[in-house]
């Protein structure tokens, strides 16, 4: 448990230097601004659209309760719509990731090899992502998490609807999940360049999961805060980069070496 708890902070402290790190360099910040904006106003679209029109979508998904009392049918459409709206959104939150990574591989690609070549020492053996194989990457790794969402959200949407439970302990394991697959996303690309896919990457970060969501829950949570994902998702990347070399260096027995900063 203990070490559980300082394995999290340690993922704190991870994300945290992420911020550091691309707030100490303009060239980092912009880089990583960029993709993020574009697909924030496609995707800031779609939500502002779906709340627009999730009445609507809730009413004609609930046939059932047309014959029930005001009452339950209000509270039940209600409860549906703010599972909706949450899902949507936690979905959102992957499709954003996998979507800016695919549009801006090239970009988050020089913040990996510029964190990791005057920060950690480089990486001998890394490998040129490029933007055909990032947008490849991005775009399977996208398809499988998002299926995985679908799959977690199911039960936590049933779960939902159990009283006090469903209004405490659920949005906490939903945000978990979300912050799970949102961290697979964030270290995609420095385990590409070491040659590595999608399955040794899980395993890795299963092995750390405390560290892993450390790391990962903080950036999920602020994604939350309209257009704050343009500072986020860079310092995520960064911190992303740091979290990978880590891990990886560690299970290898091999020590994290830290050079100058940028």
């Amino acid at each position: 448990m203990v070490k559980s708890l300082r394995d999290f902070g340690s993922g704190v402290g991870l994300f945290a230097q992420g911020f550091r790190l691309v707030l100490g360099n303009g060239k980092l910040l912009l880089l990583g601004a960029i993709p993020a904006l574009l697909t924030s106003i496609l995707l800031f679209g779609g939500l502002v659209t779906l709340l627009i029109y999730a009445s609507d979508l809730v009413t004609w998904a609930t046939p059932f309760a047309d014959d029930w009392s005001s009452t339950w049918q209000t509270l039940t459409r209600v409860a549906i719509g703010i599972s909706v709206v949450a899902g949507a959104i936690a979905l959102s939150l992957l499709v954003f990731s996998g979507l800016t990574v695919m549009i801006g591989g090239p970009f988050y690609e020089a913040i990996a090899e510029r964190v990791e070549d005057t920060v950690l020492g480089g990486v001998p053996e890394s490998q040129q992502v490029g933007w055909a194989k990032a947008f490849g990457i991005g775009l399977r790794d996208t398809i499988l998490l998002v299926l995985l969402a679908i799959l977690y959200a199911i039960p936590l949407f049933l779960a939902g609807f159990i009283p006090v439970l469903g209004q405490t302990v659920v949005p906490v394991i939903a945000a978990c999940v979300g912050a799970w697959l949102l961290g697979i996303e964030l270290t995609g690309i420095p385990f590409t360049r070491r040659g590595m896919g999608l399955g040794e990457r899980r395993r890795t970060l299963r092995r750390n999961r405390s560290m892993t969501l450390g790391f990962a829950l903080p950036a999920y949570l602020l994604c939350l805060i309209p257009l704050a994902a343009l500072i986020v998702f860079p310092a995520a990347m960064a911190g992303g980069t740091v979290l990978s070399h880590r891990l990886l260096a560690a299970a290898k027995g091999q020590q994290q070496t830290v050079q100058h900063p940028l």
